[in-house]
């Protein structure tokens, strides 16, 4: 009988990513940080953010990415 497994990695490199992928990723963080700015200080004071902290992020352009995505 043969086994069949599946491995499941980290996120790959950016650069091993699609141009697709990546602009999906990109519009996926730029949504998360408008949901952030929009969010209330009661919201907020739940995830231990500040309100300054908040929209410092969601001030930050597109393309601007963490930079464990970059590794």
């Amino acid at each position: 009988m043969t086994t069949l497994t599946q491995t499941r990695t980290a996120l790959p490199r950016a650069a091993n990513r699609g141009f697709w992928t990546r602009l999906t990723l990109t519009g996926s963080l730029w949504r998360q940080r408008r949901a952030l700015a929009d969010m209330s200080d009661h919201m907020l004071d739940d995830l231990g953010i500040s309100r300054a902290d908040a929209l410092a992020e969601a001030a930050k352009p597109m393309w601007d990415v963490p930079q464990h995505w970059l590794k």
